[in-house]
């Protein structure tokens, strides 16, 4: 028993003990091959394993000397390289041309001009065929206005069945795809250039081809490229001119498949054009790169 006067003193508190953290663990990730397999696998199957038969069935016996040996292929290679590169110059121009004037001529409506290029972009090329068809076709409206006019029994518009109405259409169609790396290119441009170039005297066309035109090379260059692979493929627009005279590498392999039955040499000449647009396209991936597209 304590005694009076003497104090007591406090007994310490318990103290709780230190929580034990748990040792944090790294998840685990899966190797970087293993998130590559689906996306391969899916290309395996959807592309190359056709892609792969398409090659086995070329190498029939005998299968590329009677092809690479006949006229037909001979004819339908250069008919096919020709329109190609008579279209790109073509588009080249026209589009060179047309996005000067949306970029440089103001004028009501050069932004919607501009958008609706974009919207052209994705139009199937059949449906500019078969507009030209329902203008110029044999009965069209232009043929249908002259007979009128006239009363001759037939018009005179009867060049969409020829090579140069192939010619038109892909030239129609392609313009856009050469005119939006333009407009990319001439937005980029400092005006200050053109107003000291103008300042100086020079005339609109010397500020074309000395100022606008060495900016513009890059994208008409990537344009021109991509228009090219693009045109060596067209198959639709020659389809539907019913240009019975012209024949390219892949309507050939349309008629050797489909109304031949000649599965190899379809085959052989599907190869070729592929193994041409290949090329084509790694030189318009090079271009574009350098252009900065």
């Amino acid at each position: 028993m304590a005694s009076a006067g003497t104090t007591t003193a406090p007994l310490p508190t318990p103290t709780a003990p230190a929580p034990v953290t748990p040792r944090t663990r790294k998840p685990r990730t899966a190797p970087a091959w293993v998130w590559a397999l689906p996306p391969v696998a899916v290309l395996g199957l959807v592309f190359l394993y056709p892609l792969a038969l398409v090659v086995r069935e070329s190498l029939a016996p005998g299968a590329y000397a009677a092809v690479l040996g006949s006229a037909s292929f001979r004819e339908a290679l250069v008919t096919t390289v020709w329109i190609a590169v008579a279209a790109t110059v073509g588009c080249l121009v026209l589009g060179f041309a047309l996005a000067l004037v949306i970029a440089f001529v103001p004028f009501p409506g050069a932004k919607a001009v501009a958008k609706f290029i974009d919207v052209f972009l994705s139009f199937p090329s059949f449906l500019i065929t078969l507009a030209l068809l329902f203008l110029y076709g044999t009965v069209g409206m232009a043929n249908g206005i002259w007979t009128d006019a006239t009363g001759a029994a037939t018009g005179p518009f009867r060049f969409l069945t020829t090579p140069w109405g192939v010619l038109l259409a892909e030239i129609t169609y392609f313009t856009p795809f050469v005119m939006r790396p333009l407009l990319a290119a001439f937005s980029q441009m400092e005006t200050a250039q053109l107003e000291a170039a103008s300042s100086l005297g020079a005339r609109p066309l010397r500020i074309v081809r000395q100022v606008i035109l060495p900016e513009a090379l890059p994208a008409l260059a990537a344009g021109g490229s991509l228009v090219l692979v693009l045109c060596l493929n067209e198959f639709g627009i020659v389809l539907f001119t019913g240009a019975k005279g012209v024949t390219t590498l892949p309507m050939l392999v349309y008629g050797k498949a489909i109304l031949e039955s000649d599965y190899a040499a379809a085959c052989v000449v599907a190869v070729v054009n592929v193994a041409l647009s290949t090329g084509l396209y790694a030189l318009y991936r090079g271009v574009s790169r350098r252009a900065g597209a």
